[in-house]
């Protein structure tokens, strides 16, 4: 997230350089945001995995606010301990 935030940044600065002001099309920012989504998907749906939830819980993301809210906190919660139903603990030893 670290990576994806900082380069968005700068691409968005970049962007607002070379093709002008606020409001207008972003291109390179929007390329790269667009070539990440499908990794970005498959990233919650993998932790959302980790904690015995169904992927189909990011869905629940298009809910306002409160969506969001339920979501980090799904995301910061610690994993299952052994195997649950989406296989192996990939932490075990």
């Amino acid at each position: 997230m670290l990576f994806y935030s900082v380069a968005w940044i700068v691409l968005s600065l970049v962007d607002r350089l070379l093709f002008g002001a606020a409001g207008q099309m972003l291109p390179l920012s929007s390329l790269f945001a667009l070539a990440l989504l499908l990794p970005s998907i498959a990233v919650v749906i993998r932790r959302l995995h980790d904690i015995d939830r169904t992927g189909w819980w990011i869905l629940l993301g298009f809910v306002p606010i409160v969506g969001t809210i339920v979501l980090i906190v799904f995301f910061v919660q610690r994993g299952t301990t052994g195997a649950n139903r989406f296989g192996p603990d990939p932490l075990a030893a």
